[in-house]
């Protein structure tokens, strides 16, 4: 058989090739599917545009990110379906994981209280810390109800620690993403309430 020479492909021939690339890598779905509905909580207690407040680090308000249990400690919303059994809602997630997303409503409302400087990240001087455990934030299928259960350590200099268990339940809820979001935000703000008036 002779031997014939690869011929080098024309401009447009290359130009077509690459469209098509082109067209195929866009029927590839690079990653996992998003999910159909992301939750993310809203403060009730906003501070206008132009607020601020000043203060030494002295007498600053820190609020740290809680620590979760294992159920709430990932992206997914989930059921307590009895005693002894969770799942999770399908097609639905957080945007940023529950425990970050109360740290920011707690803060959020304790600024709009007024008269304190809030801070929330870790530092060496404070007049008051809170952290603390989230215990739950999401549906409870036994009673239809979202619910919101929070653990708070409040610090003082020199040592003195308090703590004191909140929680808020909405009921009569349906077990649907588009029922259940707006009842957790109404939970996790009526818990931020709660702390801020108890923080004093």
């Amino acid at each position: 058989m002779p031997f014939r020479p690869l011929i080098p492909a024309s401009r447009p021939a290359i130009g077509a090739l690459l469209v098509a690339a082109l067209s195929l890598s866009g029927c590839v779905s690079i990653g996992g599917k998003a999910p159909a509905t992301l939750l993310a909580l809203s403060s009730d207690a906003t501070v206008p545009a132009g607020q601020g407040a000043s203060g030494t680090l002295a007498k600053s308000v820190v609020v740290m990110e809680p620590s979760a249990d294992a159920r709430v400690s990932v992206l997914r919303v989930p059921v307590q379906i009895d005693a002894s059994n969770v799942a999770y809602i399908k097609k639905t997630q957080w945007v940023e994981r529950p425990a970050r997303q109360l740290q920011h409503l707690i803060a959020e409302t304790l600024r709009a209280k007024g008269g304190r400087l809030v801070v929330e990240s870790d530092i060496d001087q404070w007049q008051q810390r809170l952290s603390g455990r989230l215990l739950a934030m999401g549906y409870d299928l036994p009673t239809h109800s979202a619910v919101v259960r929070f653990d708070a350590v409040k610090e003082a200099p020199g040592g003195q620690i308090e703590t004191r268990r909140f929680e808020a339940r909405v009921p009569n809820v349906s077990d649907d993403a588009a029922a259940i979001g707006p009842a957790l935000n109404q939970a996790a703000n009526d818990v931020a309430r709660q702390v801020v008036d108890w923080l004093g």
